[in-house]
């Protein structure tokens, strides 16, 4: 019995005993009203072949096919007719297994009994995000501490109606793309899109519920550059929508809207802030750490990698243990009853949206503890929620003092960095002043970087230009030494200000 070798997706191949084919491209499983194949038919052992594009649905195309391959091999056109009729049924069967292959993949993997109650169990244990931080260490995330929780919580948003968005940002081999990737691999592959580069019309021809709930991962926003447009429409509106000219079977010209449906979470990774701003306002942003502390962590795991001292096995448990988790989490709608008390600090550029993150990443933590929560529901419309609690906030207050306070700076993240080494440069050296020449030497920094990062802090007044002695260089002097941690002590107040409220307001 003939049988179709699909050991190549690329080339299938079907063999009989006078004619060998071969279906280049695989075959679609989105249209099963059409089975159109690209093929190469061939006597075995010989050389001449004639190559064909046909439907094998439509009666007309497939008579033509036979015809051909009768005069063009010189071979009956009873044994091309059947071997066709053959290869048709093959096919057919083998994109039904397909199908059945993508549905699996799509619903995701099945949880045993001792995997259920093992993710469970973590989820209802305290101090869940301690627990879930250092759970995230272990699978092989280093340093990042703050960040890595962070972004794992963002990505768990995106089972929620109200998804969260984020973009790392550091220098050119940071680790930017290595930390995005590596606390990605926590979240079940059904349920990412990852990217490298989309073309401008992409994301309108994926299926109409495709990434609903989906995580999107750009590797670099360069090069997705044409997508961002759509890509904003569908953080902020969830759905996008495009028309386009279609012709049907009968030729008559017609109008259809090409629909997506979100919401869904997308992250990304850039060294350039600026850029994109658009993006950056719908986005928490993560500041890479470029110490030279997380330059000897990584350094060290690297070295502890090639000696093969780390534990594998640990790593691997780790990482099914959260994705897991992940699975066992499901829709359920988050009420924060102290919502009207959460005023964040005036310092912040953009409140109205920041506020909105604000408040949608409290949902997110809760949304996360839901097996701790108990489930209440709408006396009205019956709907089961769970409701926010102030140890919530608390949590959420401590991990985005930093978002909060990089919202609030006037300068870019990397000109921030810069100004923070530069402080601890002079306090360590017991100065008050430096010259250009001296930092570029000593903190080696390029002359056309160090002269952006000066004109961005003399615009803003963070530095100002004071006269040398006669015959020496400019120097310069930092205007406030303390500002950046003035700003952060009236974030922190402005938070701790509302938990105060909280309490004030349940006791009466």
């Amino acid at each position: 019995m003939n049988t179709l070798n699909t050991s190549n997706p690329n080339n299938y191949e079907y063999v009989t005993k006078y004619l060998e084919v071969h279906i280049l491209g695989g075959i679609k499983t989105t249209k099963l009203e059409t089975l159109r194949i690209a093929l190469s038919v061939q006597k075995p052992k010989e050389h001449n072949v004639l190559r064909h594009s046909i439907d094998l649905y439509n009666d007309n195309q497939v008579e033509k096919l036979v015809r051909k391959i009768a005069e063009r091999l010189e071979i009956g056109t009873s044994i091309a007719r059947r071997t066709i009729q053959d290869l048709t049924r093959e096919l057919e069967n083998y994109r039904f297994i397909l199908l059945e292959q993508s549905q699996v993949t799509s619903i995701g993997k099945e949880l045993t009994a001792t995997e259920t109650k093992k993710a469970e169990t973590f989820l209802r244990s305290k101090n869940l995000l301690t627990k879930t931080n250092e759970l995230i260490g272990k699978s092989g995330v280093i340093g990042e501490v703050n960040n890595r929780i962070l972004m794992y919580l963002i990505f768990t948003s995106r089972k929620t109606n109200n998804p969260l968005h984020c973009i790392s940002l550091g220098s050119s081999g940071t680790g930017k793309t290595h930390l995005q990737s590596k606390v990605a691999e926590l979240i079940p592959d059904e349920d990412k899109v990852e990217i490298t580069v989309l073309s401008a019309n992409a994301f309108y021809y994926f299926n109409r519920t495709e990434l609903q709930h989906k995580l999107i991962l750009i590797e670099d926003l360069d090069g997705a550059e044409s997508v961002l447009y759509p890509l904003r429409e569908l953080q902020s509106k969830k759905r996008i929508t495009k028309t386009v000219v279609h012709k049907d079977t009968k030729g008559n010209t017609k109008t259809i809207h090409l629909t997506v449906e979100g919401p869904v979470s997308v992250a990304g990774c850039t060294t350039q802030e600026s850029i994109y701003e658009d993006n950056s306002n719908r986005s928490f942003l993560f500041y890479i750490d470029e110490s030279t502390e997380q330059d000897q962590r990584i350094m060290n795991y690297q070295r502890f990698m090639s000696a093969v001292k780390i534990n594998i096995q640990e790593q691997i448990e780790s990482k099914q243990l959260l994705q897991n988790v992940q699975r066992l989490l499901k829709p359920i709608k988050v009420i924060n009853p102290y919502a009207e008390y959460l005023e964040l600090p005036q310092s912040v550029f953009k409140p109205r949206r920041t506020n909105s993150h604000y408040l949608q990443f409290i949902e997110a933590i809760t949304f996360y503890k839901q097996y701790q929560r108990e489930s209440k529901f709408d006396t009205q419309t019956g709907e089961e929620y769970i409701e926010t609690t102030i140890e919530d906030i608390q949590e959420a207050n401590e991990l985005i003092i930093e978002v909060l306070l990089r919202k609030s700076d006037t300068i870019t993240g990397a000109c921030r960095n810069h100004l923070e080494r530069l402080k601890t440069y002079l306090a360590n050296n017991n100065q008050t002043t430096f010259t250009n020449a001296e930092i570029r030497r000593n903190l080696r920094v390029k002359e056309t970087t160090l002269r952006r990062y000066n004109n961005q802090l003399l615009l803003e007044n963070y530095i100002k230009k004071v006269k040398g002695k006669k015959g020496q260089l400019y120097h310069f002097e930092i205007v406030n030494i303390d500002e950046y941690k003035e700003l952060k002590n009236l974030i922190k107040n402005a938070l701790d200000n509302c938990i105060a409220q909280i309490n004030f307001a349940t006791k009466l």
